[in-house]
């Protein structure tokens, strides 16, 4: 799945502008049954960040259903060269290779 970016309110650009935020992330996270949203700024600004969350539950309705593994969303917002990022990322299971020993019995114990 990857997440589609969304466009971006004028009000937030515009509250960026006026705070010098030039790049914000929406860090997205899941796994088990509910979403997390992060917003990753250089420079925190609780009135940004909180505008900037309410809009993105809204447009993004990230559920962060899964089966216990952990998983991701990181979409960025570059206001200064105008991009916008979308990456995802899990974590998995990894396996080092088998350690085998010899079984050993213990005696009963009386």
């Amino acid at each position: 799945h990857n997440m589609n970016a969304q466009p971006l309110p004028k009000n937030i650009v515009s509250l960026a502008k006026s705070k010098g935020i030039e790049k914000f992330t929406l860090q997205f996270s899941g796994g088990s049954d509910e979403g997390y949203l992060n917003v990753d700024t250089d420079n925190y600004d609780r009135e940004f960040n909180s505008l900037v969350e309410e809009w993105a539950w809204n447009v993004y309705n990230y559920s962060g259903a899964g089966e216990g593994q952990d998983y991701g969303d990181d979409i960025t917002y570059d206001l200064k060269n105008n991009t916008v990022t979308t990456q995802e990322w899990f974590t998995q299971r990894t396996y080092d290779k088998p350690f085998d020993a010899k079984l050993e019995l213990a005696e009963d114990e009386a």
